[in-house]
C-alpha cells in the first residue's frame, strides 16, 4: 500500500512540474473591484473589514480569549517579590521617547489605516509597543494604578462588544455612506472598525504586560 502512496506523490509532483495551471482570465482588476466596493484606497483594509469581516470577528474573539487565558494560566502562581526595571536616566529618556513615537504611529495607523498601509491590528501593536516601553522604565504599581484609573479593562471589553455589533450590522447588509474616495471620512464603517480593533489590541496588550510583570517580573 505504501508504494501506491509513493507513486501517487511522484505523479502529483511531476504534474506540478510539467503541466502548467491555466491562468484565470480576469477582465476586471480584483484590487479595483475591492476598492470600489469598500470605498477605501487600502484594499487590505477593505478585505479585512468587509470582504472577510466574518473571519475578522473571530480573530478579535480569539485575541480576547488569549488575554483571558493568560490571566487564568498565571492566576495560581506566586507574585513576583521584586520587579526590576530601568532606573538610569538615558534608558528612561530613550524608552519613553520611543514610546511617544510608537504612540503617534499607533494613532496615525488607526485613523488613516483605511487610506494608507496600516490598520487596526498594526495600530494596536504599535500602541502595545508604546505601553511596553513605558513599562520597562516605571514601577509596576504606577502602571497598574493608571490602568485602573482609566478603566482600561472596561474600555477593552466595550470595544469588543461595539466591534461585534457593528460587524453584525454590516454583515446584515446595512452600510454607512462611503463618502468621497480618499477622504478621511470615507469608507463607511471601516474607519470605525479600524479604531475599535486598535483600541482592543493596545488595551489587551497592556493587560497582558501587567499580568506578566506582576507574576513573572520584568527583567
Amino acid at each position: 500500500m505504501k508504494w501506491v502512496y509513493v507513486i501517487a506523490g511522484i505523479a502529483l509532483y511531476v504534474k506540478m512540474l510539467i503541466i502548467p495551471n491555466p491562468a484565470p482570465d480576469f477582465h476586471v482588476s480584483i484590487v479595483e473591484a475591492i476598492v470600489k466596493d469598500s470605498g477605501v484606497p487600502n484594499a487590505v483594509s477593505g478585505i479585512i473589514f468587509r470582504n472577510r469581516l466574518y473571519d475578522t470577528i473571530f480573530e478579535v474573539i480569539v485575541f480576547t480569549i488569549a488575554i483571558l487565558g493568560t490571566n487564568f494560566m498565571l492566576a495560581n502562581e506566586k507574585l513576583s517579590s521584586k520587579v526590576h526595571y530601568f532606573r538610569d536616566k538615558p534608558s528612561i529618556v530613550l524608552a519613553r521617547f520611543g514610546a511617544t513615537i510608537a504612540a503617534f504611529v499607533s494613532i496615525e495607523l488607526a485613523i488613516r489605516g483605511h487610506l494608507s498601509p496600516g490598520g487596526g491590528f498594526a495600530a494596536g501593536v504599535a500602541g502595545g509597543t508604546a505601553i511596553g516601553l513605558v513599562a520597562i522604565t516605571a514601577p509596576p504599581e504606577w502602571m497598574q494604578a493608571i490602568y485602573k484609573r482609566w478603566q482600561a479593562a472596561t474600555l477593552e471589553k466595550l470595544s469588543v462588544i461595539v466591534f461585534i455589533l457593528l460587524s453584525v450590522i454590516t454583515l446584515s447588509g446595512i452600510e454607512l455612506p462611503h463618502g468621497q474616495l480618499g477622504a478621511l471620512a470615507s469608507g463607511g464603517v471601516l474607519p470605525i472598525l479600524n479604531i475599535l480593533v486598535a483600541a482592543k489590541v493596545a488595551l489587551g496588550s497592556w493587560a497582558v504586560i501587567l499580568v506578566f510583570i506582576r507574576y513573572r517580573g520584568l527583567l
